[in-house]
């Protein structure tokens, strides 16, 4: 199979399945969304899976079609970057239960209704046998699997669920597992979407009134953990909107107030709120450990992947401490790996913004093992 797209090019494929899950129940067919870029080199070498975050998607380095801005990490992906078409075949799949185009609780079940919660429970493993598929349809064998939060969720699930086919490992700000605190700021989210009435048990695709309310209150919260404090205080401060006249009330009366719920109403236009409950339950079951016999280093026995770790030590959502926990699991495991905390003003989403240090990091890490 040749693959031609240089710049970027947006498909989906449906396979019959069934793909089996970690629930128990099975999904067929299976409907992934997904972009390439680049082209597969003669003997498949060079393939490179980019795994997206929570509300992220394929559009890694292409115009979103909803938004009509530029992909959500043209910084790491494209021509002269790290990830470069010129040298990778770059494949970006829209995660099992996303919103975007794959399988998911917005899309219609076999009686030609949407699933809504119907669908059934997905652990990122699930989304990592999906990709698979993809891979195998594609015709791609090893791969190097590159992602940040939940992204680096999926490459560590793919070093430990498909050694064989993962060359190198690049996991950026993520975590092997989530935290009580992790776990309790979701819920704070699913909470506010179930609340708000327009929610109806997850049965509002026919009445095109979705709880959009519940929804940005869920982003709202979700995106205060992407931040850090100091970044926070020198963008915003306890500075109040610019107006004639702010008195006390409840209106946006200071900026970071009006920056949150910018983020929670533009947030609505493109993500669907049973995605959100359904992906978030999936990053709060991922507990690599657990699937292993309950320690970390027996996921990654015998591999002969390159893992490349990478933190930033604003990030408060998956601190650094997480980022060394799996390192030493990889040591005790003998596997080959490299870490580096990095010194950034984003917290999390560090690794979203203009981040010198983690291209160069990201760039050589590649080259060395061939990319």
């Amino acid at each position: 199979m040749e693959h031609d797209e240089r710049f970027g090019h947006a498909r989906s494929v449906t396979l019959p399945g069934p793909l089996a899950l970690d629930g128990g129940q099975s999904l067929a067919p299976v409907t992934i969304a997904y972009e390439t870029y680049g082209t597969l080199n003669a003997d498949r070498s060079n393939a490179v899976l980019v795994c997206h975050a929570l509300t992220g998607d394929q559009h890694v380095a292409s115009i979103h079609p909803t938004t009509g801005k530029p992909g959500w990490w043209t910084r790491m992906v494209g021509p002269g970057q790290p990830i470069d078409p010129a040298r990778h075949f770059i494949v970006c799949a829209n995660v099992l239960g996303s919103c975007m185009g794959s399988s998911g609780p917005a899309m219609a079940a076999a009686d030609g209704l949407p699933f809504a919660m119907r669908f059934p429970v997905i652990t990122i493993r699930d989304m990592v046998r999906a990709q698979a598929m993809l891979l195998d349809h594609l015709g791609v064998g090893t791969i190097t699997a590159v992602g940040g939060s939940m992204g680096g969720m999926q490459v560590l699930e793919w070093a430990a669920t498909y050694p064989t086919r993962v060359r190198s490992a690049v996991v950026i700000a993520s975590a092997a597992r989530h935290s009580a605190q992790n776990i309790a700021f979701h819920e704070v989210g699913r909470q506010a979407i179930m609340a708000d009435p327009k929610w109806r048990g997850g049965d509002y695709y026919a009445s095109d009134d979705p709880p959009a309310a519940g929804l940005a209150v869920a982003r709202m919260a979700a995106h205060i953990t992407y931040l850090s404090e100091a970044g926070l205080t020198e963008k915003f401060g306890r500075r109040l909107q610019k107006r004639e006249a702010v008195g006390f009330g409840f209106d946006a009366d200071f900026q970071v107030e009006s920056y949150l719920r910018h983020q929670g109403i533009s947030f609505v236009d493109r993500f669907d709120a049973n995605s959100y409950l359904y992906i978030t339950r999936a990053m709060d079951y991922f507990d690599l450990a657990e699937e292993h016999g309950g320690l970390l280093a027996n996921a990654f026995r015998q591999t002969a992947t390159r893992f490349c770790l990478v933190s930033f030590d604003t990030d408060w959502l998956y601190p650094t401490r997480e980022s060394r926990s799996i390192v030493q699991a990889l040591n005790a495991a003998g596997a080959a790996a490299s870490f580096v905390e990095l010194s950034s003003p984003f917290g999390h989403d560090a690794f979203l913004l203009d981040v010198p240090q983690l291209n160069r990091v990201v760039d050589g890490f590649l080259r060395a093992g061939g990319l």
